[in-house]
């Protein structure tokens, strides 16, 4: 089982691990600091460093216990890659760190339009730097996404502290609202639940990576909103 370095501490941008196993052009490792990507969050990029050869790591995907990171040859292909082999990991820090700020961002504007609108989540996507999320609203305007973006950066300016904690499943669940999106994407075989709070805004069920304070998220700007349907409407969001 990898160990999931991107919990432990997701500032950490390189670290060193063992290669686990090998399939083509990609490699799981013992260790690792890639996200693997979820829950509208996308995988980390950056690099890994095997015998001496800087390649790039291009796909990360989580399968069972394993985290494979798909790399991308020099022109005279990939070095020899075997079990056991030490290898360094450098994270694409400027794409991670603004992923960071915008699922940050998400859930301000989640945690406002909950709080004040009492509006389920209906879906959602993040890049680094913006972001969509929809909502079960019959109506919506441009006073309306006005006043939400006012609302997050006040949120934003109040510094909330953003904690993480793993709970069991049955601790989870005994918390309200929790599970904010409309339809429960957790399956039933997921013993341990991972949340987070932003302190006095927001508490929900997430596995993505996130800033230590609200403050960090900088300036959110509403770019645009539309109607996907008859009582689901669409946000769209860019960082400053």
């Amino acid at each position: 089982m990898a160990e999931l370095l991107y919990y432990n501490d997701a500032y950490l941008q390189e670290f060193d691990a063992a290669v686990a196993a090998v399939e083509g052009d990609r490699v799981s490792l013992d260790r690792t600091a890639f996200y693997p990507g979820g829950g509208g969050q996308p995988n980390d990029e950056g690099w890994l460093t095997i015998d001496g050869v800087r390649l790039r790591v291009g796909k990360v995907k989580k399968e069972g216990a394993d985290v494979w990171h798909t790399l991308v040859g020099t022109d005279g292909g990939l070095p020899e890659i075997t079990v056991g082999k030490t290898v360094h990991g450098a994270l694409d820090w400027e794409r991670r760190y603004a992923l960071m700020r915008t699922h940050t961002a998400m859930h301000i504007l989640c945690g406002v339009v909950w709080r004040d609108y009492q509006a389920s989540v209906t879906g959602g996507n993040m890049e680094p730097g913006a972001g969509r999320m929809d909502f079960e609203f019959a109506a919506m305007s441009r006073e309306l996404v006005t006043e939400i973006e006012e609302k997050c950066n006040a949120e934003i300016a109040a510094a909330r502290p953003v904690r993480e904690q793993t709970l069991s499943r049955e601790e989870a669940f005994q918390i309200p609202d929790l599970i904010r999106t409309k339809i429960n994407l957790l399956p039933k075989g997921i013993s341990e639940i991972r949340t987070i709070e932003l302190a006095g805004l927001d508490l929900q069920a997430d596995g993505g990576t996130h800033v230590h304070n609200t403050s960090e998220v900088g300036q959110m700007r509403v770019t645009d909103y539309k109607s996907k349907g008859a009582i689901n409407k669409r946000i769209y969001i860019e960082l400053g």
